[in-house]
């Protein structure tokens, strides 16, 4: 075994953003708050600023904020404890509950509902069609109810909503009296994008729920749920206990979210990397290679020939991402709140 950890560490890798720990000011303040004795559960002070603070940064000053250690956790739980048994969540047919999580909402009894996905994006008007169609149909009672929409912002696309079309969605499922679920695991990267108009308070008005990705955002571990409408399920915190999801030393997501929504760290570090995304895409472009789709985030999805992926693989880390035809393959390269500058040159000049 020896030698691999440092083989490893002579190749740069652009795979994801979540292959480093945590930003420095977190492990420093991990630190200093290391021996200090607090309650258990998140019932810590800690915790209870990191809520606050997320209020303040969501312009909801009731908003109600629990703390889960990953995203496929968090959408496990928000899916199941807001849906009744007969419904199931609907989302486009590239949504991370449809296709990445491992048959995880279906675990709970819960069917997946998909509509065609546009760049990764769900069409409200589609959506419309959907609801409209089910609920003419006059055997829907022996059908799966649609409980919940579950978008992504970024998507796994890399792609992002806008205000008008958060809008449109949003309207459609308030006239249909069900809840809008936003899953934000890159929110960070997405809210830092240049043009967006999408903001976290928009998000927080338009939704019923949604999760501030901390994981893939410069934290160690840690999602932050939002119910956004005083519509936290009864007994939440029991239900997160219930999926095993609820960590005795709830500080160790406190204090993170904490940090990270402190002086405007999560904002930075996720511009930080757009900013690297830019010139990453600006500098490929140039030197002619196909993207596969336009990306305003930190995920860059280029079209490869397949000859060159595996000499590629050995020197710079990416994700595969599907096949595009016989002889080229879709890849994707991330930047993060980690990469640098360095890093960043040495796979252009590689590229």
């Amino acid at each position: 075994m020896t030698g691999k950890p440092l083989e490893r560490q002579e190749m740069f890798t652009f795979e994801s953003d979540y292959t480093e720990g945590c930003h420095e000011a977190i492990l420093k303040r991990l630190a200093e708050t290391n021996l200090v004795q607090v309650s258990g559960y998140g019932e810590d002070p800690f915790t209870r600023s990191a809520k606050e603070k997320i209020r303040e940064a969501c312009g909801c000053k009731t908003a109600q904020v629990t703390f889960v250690a990953g995203g496929t956790q968090t959408n496990q739980l928000v899916i199941d404890t807001m849906l009744q048994p007969y419904e199931g969540v609907v989302a486009a047919e590239s949504g991370h509950v449809n296709v990445h999580e491992a048959g995880a909402i279906e675990f709970t009894g819960h069917k997946v509902m998909a509509l065609p996905q546009h760049e990764g994006k769900m069409r409200a008007d589609e959506l419309k069609d959907f609801l409209a169609t089910f609920y003419a149909d006059g055997n829907h009672e022996h059908m799966v109810f649609p409980g919940m929409v579950y978008i992504t912002h970024p998507t796994e696309l890399g792609t992002l909503y806008t205000k008008a079309e958060l809008e449109a969605i949003s309207e459609v499922c308030h006239s249909y009296s069900i809840p809008l679920f936003l899953d934000g695991a890159r929110l960070g990267y997405g809210l830092m994008s240049k043009g967006t108009d999408v903001t976290l308070p928009l998000i927080a008005e338009l939704t019923d729920v949604f999760y501030i990705g901390g994981t893939k955002v410069g934290a160690l571990i840690g999602e932050a749920v939002v119910f956004t409408k005083n519509n936290q399920p009864a007994h939440f915190v029991t239900r997160v206990k219930q999926h095993g999801a609820l960590l005795a030393k709830g500080r160790l997501i406190g204090i993170q979210f904490e940090t990270l929504f402190t002086d405007g760290l999560y904002f930075k570090i996720a511009g930080k990397a757009i900013e690297l995304a830019e010139r990453m895409k600006a500098a490929l472009k140039e030197k002619g290679y196909r993207f596969y789709l336009e990306t305003p985030t930190n995920q860059q999805f280029l079209i490869m020939e397949n000859e060159k992926l595996e000499e590629l693989g050995k020197k710079v880390g990416y994700s595969f991402w599907e096949k595009y035809d016989d002889t080229h393959t879709v890849i994707r390269f991330c930047t993060s709140w980690a990469t640098t500058e360095e890093n960043l040159q040495k796979l252009i000049e590689l590229l």
